[in-house]
């Protein structure tokens, strides 16, 4: 046997299948199946919470307990009032559950789905979109904590304001789960290939968890130590975590997030549907 035959598997000729209109056809028709990957999402909570007397209300109590056990402690190590910062470090564990989930999850998702990709004739887009619902419907558990907190502390200033500032969570949320999706795509393909990518990523991740502001201000670490705040906003988490707590907190909303986040937003679902466009057909070969 020829070693052409053996490389990536036998996989068919790339070039019948590298067309834009199949990966758009792909995210379509992925789309379209909404019963699919909707139940599937919904399976994957009650599977990993199933015999558990309280079930997926454990999601919503270790959110609880790891945000304000680490929001007491930090507010003592940056004299920060617990009114203020409590509720901040909640929203900002809560988005970054979130955008961890993605990230992490996303990278073995084709993998973690070898069975359903080589015996179930449905787009690869059904795997992700699961994976990203999974992610919202963790999101929706937690957003409980995040209402308590408001009620014990309600942010400062006129409701109205705050309550109009809010509407703006809304769009914030669709945009982190449109990145969302391009990575789980964009990691996803590059892992079937190359299985060293998905612990890289996970150490990277929690590398990154403690350089994004998610138990420390933005304002606060920059006023104290030597790094400025221009250095920490080249972490692009930090934009994405910020674009979303500032109107769940009823703050002040700062654009330039917003600006940095589109930019990303359009960069990664280009990168995402060329890989998917190149590699598409190749996925069901390499896991």
């Amino acid at each position: 046997m020829s070693t052409s035959t053996i490389d990536d598997h036998a996989a068919p000729p790339a070039h019948t299948h590298r067309t834009w209109g199949k990966a758009f056809d792909d995210l379509r028709r992925g789309w379209q199946q909404k019963e699919l990957w909707g139940h599937l999402g919904w399976q994957d909570i009650k599977q990993r919470y199933r015999r558990s007397v309280l079930g997926p209300i454990w999601i919503t109590l270790s959110m609880a307990v790891t945000a304000v056990g680490l929001g007491l402690l930090y507010s003592q190590l940056f004299s920060a009032d617990i009114p203020n910062f409590l509720p901040y470090v909640t929203v900002g564990f809560i988005v970054w559950n979130f955008v961890a989930g993605c990230v992490n999850e996303g990278a073995e998702v084709f993998i973690s789905n070898e069975g359903l990709i080589k015996f179930l004739p449905s787009p690869l887009s059904v795997h992700v979109y699961r994976l990203v619902w999974r992610q919202v419907l963790f999101f929706l558990h937690n957003l409980l904590v995040w209402i308590a907190m408001l009620a014990i502390f309600p942010p400062d200033g006129v409701v109205a304001h705050w309550k109009l500032t809010m509407l703006m969570a809304i769009p914030a949320f669709i945009i982190l789960a449109l990145n969302g999706l391009w990575v789980a795509f964009l990691t996803g393909v590059i892992s079937t290939r190359f299985r060293d990518i998905p612990p890289i990523i996970g150490s990277v991740m929690q590398l990154l968890f403690f350089g994004t502001p998610i138990v420390w201000e933005l304002k606060t670490l920059s006023e104290r130590t030597q790094i400025t705040k221009d250095v920490l906003e080249l972490n692009p988490f930090l934009h994405f975590v910020e674009m979303l707590r500032q109107p769940m907190l009823g703050r002040d909303i700062i654009w330039h997030h917003w600006v940095v986040a589109g930019i990303i937003t359009v960069v990664g679902w280009v990168l995402a549907l060329l890989f998917m466009r190149n590699y598409r057909a190749r996925v069901s070969y390499w896991v």
